[in-house]
């Protein structure tokens, strides 16, 4: 951990969260999630790690399992990103990851799943550019199934005005374009793939989709999005109490993670020693692996071989 990062390095929203915690235990998991934030897009495995490290200390604070799904998912452990962003929804009743988790099933190889988790949601709800962002996945999802025309279709939203660019613009017009040129309309695809770039350009957002903040042509035209949502000093005692009613909703993804940070991903395997030393009620909980192969459908088909293994031995007694 470098020396020079300090709490004060993450967002006073996110350090407002860390509030429940010991001064030097929210000190330490805020220099984590900064670490984690700055390395998300050069390290992701680093970022991860530092994630990791913060859930250890923090694993029922909803900005920590948030991170945690976040960076899960850029290291394409989309089982455990699935896993981490159903709990930051649970704790923090916000769908405005719900379009990662929407891509963490197409991860897994269900897009079926993927479109059932889009739907379940109201989009109106929806800040423009998760709902912009939910859309690109949902038509992912329709691609994955080989539906080009539904593909299509998902697209076809408000937000998709070629002559107005927004800093969702380029990622949705370059979708439609991809979708266009799969159908085979490849002038359409031209045109829009075209709009992308200007609208990138405008926007000044680089290869590696850094942006800069200015306006070109009066192409850009600002929304008024509340970024400031969770300054309020009471968040912290509501973010608490969250936290409770989630443990007590799904104990198994609240607070569990001490015992599995560790080990957090698809193919971990976690013993029932490391379960024992989880707090709470006493009673075994699910390890990472269990809610893995939960996740996958496993569990179903390993049931049903056992049972097929005993009434095999049974037949050969009775003979």
């Amino acid at each position: 951990m470098p020396e020079d990062v300090t709490a004060r390095d993450l967002h006073p929203s996110a350090r407002n969260e860390l509030k429940t915690l010991s001064k030097e235990n929210a000190e330490r998991v805020a220099r984590h999630l900064a670490m984690a934030s700055r390395l998300i897009d050069e390290d992701p495995q680093l970022a991860h790690e530092h994630a990791l490290a913060a859930s250890r200390s923090a694993g029922r604070i909803a900005i920590v399992r948030e991170t945690l799904g976040i960076t899960a998912y850029a290291t394409e452990d989309f089982a455990l990103a699935l896993r981490e962003l159903r709990t930051y929804r649970r704790i923090s009743g916000n769908d405005d990851q719900i379009a990662l988790m929407v891509d963490s099933e197409r991860g897994i190889g269900r897009p079926d799943r993927a479109l059932e988790t889009g739907r379940a949601v109201d989009r109106t709800s929806l800040a423009t550019p998760v709902r912009v962002a939910l859309a690109i996945a949902m038509s992912g999802a329709r691609l994955d199934q080989g539906d080009l025309e539904l593909a299509l279709g998902e697209l076809e939203i408000p937000e998709l005005d070629p002559d107005r660019a927004f800093d969702w613009s380029p990622a949705l017009f370059a979708a439609r374009a991809a979708v266009l040129e799969d159908l085979g309309r490849t002038e359409e695809a031209e045109f829009w793939m075209k709009r992308a770039e200007v609208a990138a350009e405008a926007l000044g957002i680089d290869e590696a989709g850094d942006e800069e903040i200015f306006v070109e042509d009066h192409l850009i035209e600002d929304e008024d999005e509340d970024d400031t949502a969770g300054d309020d000093p009471d968040d912290a005692a509501d973010a608490a109490d969250a936290a409770d009613a989630a443990d007590a909703a799904d104990a198994a993804d609240a607070a569990d993670v001490d015992a599995d940070a560790d080990t957090a991903s698809a193919d971990a395997v976690v013993d029932d020693a490391a379960d024992s030393d989880v707090p709470g009620d006493g009673a075994a909980e699910p390890s990472v692996e269990d809610e893995v192969r939960e996740l996958l459908g496993e569990d179903d088909d390993a049931q049903a071989a056992e049972d097929q293994e005993d009434d095999s031995a049974g037949d050969g007694q009775s003979a």
